[in-house]
């Protein structure tokens, strides 16, 4: 009878990537360290910063790399609660989403799902024209800025308070969210 030998788990430390600070995710259990490459994990912006007001936004991470018993991970994307989203919908008002593929500075393709949140009802030339200047928005900041510092001002909302000055030209709007970002 062959005897079989037990693989003992270690715990790893992951850590965010050096936009997010380099704030500890989390840890996990492997029983080796190739196994953690490749695993992808979740979390709020609120558990990483402390900032309980930003638990509506969830990140999205996956380990590229492990020294010692720290990963080190990449960022991939980020998306709003749906529940937050929808909290934002109103009887006879309007809701655009405009979704834009980007490069950035450094070459990185990212995919931008944003959403514009009318005062009152819009009709179709106004639609388009939001949409037109929020999608010119989106593809300048991300032509002029590497992918973390472009990730940066999504995620801090800086580039959603772009495009709601620009946008509140030509039609009012209650909000702008930026609702998903995804690296291609």
């Amino acid at each position: 009878m062959v005897k079989k030998t037990k693989k003992t788990k270690k715990w790893f430390t992951i850590k965010a990537p050096e936009a997010f600070g380099s704030n500890v995710i989390g840890d996990t259990l492997a029983d080796s360290p190739e196994k953690l490459i490749g695993r992808k994990i979740e979390t709020t912006l609120g558990e990483l910063t402390s900032d309980p007001s930003k638990q509506n936004t969830k990140l999205a991470f996956q380990v590229t790399k492990v020294d010692g018993d720290v990963a080190q991970t990449s960022y991939l994307g980020h998306r709003i609660t749906r529940d937050y989203a929808r909290s934002f919908v109103k009887r006879h008002t309007s809701h655009l989403d405009i979704v834009t593929e980007v490069k950035t500075s450094d070459g990185a393709r990212v995919s931008v799902t944003s959403s514009c949140f009318t005062v009152k009802k819009t009709k179709t030339p106004q639609s388009k024209a939001i949409r037109k200047v929020a999608r010119e928005v989106v593809l300048g900041r991300a032509q002029s800025l590497t992918l973390s510092q472009y990730t940066q001002e999504i995620v801090l909302g800086k580039l959603a308070a772009d495009i709601y000055k620009e946008v509140k030209q030509i039609y009012p709007l209650r909000r702008v969210e930026v609702l998903k970002m995804k690296v291609l």
